[in-house]
């Protein structure tokens, strides 16, 4: 009898089947290599954020102190750009809009185009100033409505009628029969009646004496043309919806 040849410790023997090879991953395409990439998803998101503040609601944020108490200097707002396309705005809304000449203080635009970049970022997220000249305000009164002030306590006139303004800041001082519209000189919160245009809004700031609005070119005399600064329709970017940061000035309106 001849002896088996022996297998080799560990060999698989030619009864076992050798292992078939794991099959390869297919190559991703150069769309999917694309569309899945860090840097394509961030410029998708900022495209997204650019549309939704675009169309929907934008965030804004607040440099001055015009707005005090109500709003603070560096508060985010988030501004609804949404109702205002169904209805306009009403008497005691907050408004952003779009500087026109009329109201000055243009920020200059930036020459380097990384800080241009970075303000053009700024507008899109709301993290700081931006590229456009963008103010907020409340709104008094509306196409064909009248305006003036004072009434003896010295109180704002709409139509003939005194205003509630428990918002108001440090307004300017008035004092019945001793410092109001009839003394001299004249209380500077004193402004005579105007009729606001077709298609225009009379807006004023909550700090009443630090607060370049409509009539403050106007206020002590009566207002003209000339001094007037009213805010047009399609100016207006939207309402002020709330206050989205810091956590500690979170509130709607």
């Amino acid at each position: 009898m001849s002896a088996e040849t022996p297998q080799p410790v560990g060999s698989a023997g030619p009864a076992r089947r050798g292992r078939s090879a794991r099959p390869s991953r297919p190559a991703r395409s150069g769309i999917r290599r694309i569309t899945g990439s860090f840097w394509f998803n961030l410029l998708a998101a900022f495209v997204v954020l650019a549309l939704v503040q675009a169309f929907l609601v934008k965030v804004y944020y607040v440099p001055s102190g015009s707005m005090q108490q109500t709003l603070s200097i560096g508060d985010r707002l988030l501004v609804d750009r949404v109702s205002l396309d169904f209805s306009d705005p009403k008497d005691g809304d907050i408004v952003v809009f779009t500087a026109s000449d009329l109201w000055g203080e243009t920020p200059e635009q930036p020459s380097n185009p990384l800080l241009y970049a970075v303000r053009w970022l700024g507008g899109i997220v709301g993290v700081g100033p931006n590229l456009d000249h963008t103010l907020v305000k409340r709104v008094i009164a509306g196409p064909g409505q009248t305006v003036s002030c004072c009434d003896a306590e010295g109180h704002l006139l709409v139509d003939g009628l005194a205003v509630d303004e428990p918002y108001v800041y440090a307004d300017y001082p008035f004092a019945p029969g001793s410092f109001d519209c009839g003394s001299t000189p004249v209380s500077m919160r004193c402004f005579g009646e105007l009729t606001v245009p077709a298609g225009q809004y009379f807006v004023l700031g909550d700090h009443r004496s630090n607060s370049n609005d409509s009539i403050f070119a106007c206020r002590g005399r009566d207002p003209t043309s000339a001094c007037l600064k009213m805010v047009g329709r399609g100016d207006i970017v939207g309402r002020v919806a709330a206050i989205v940061f810091p956590p500690s000035d979170w509130r709607g309106f």
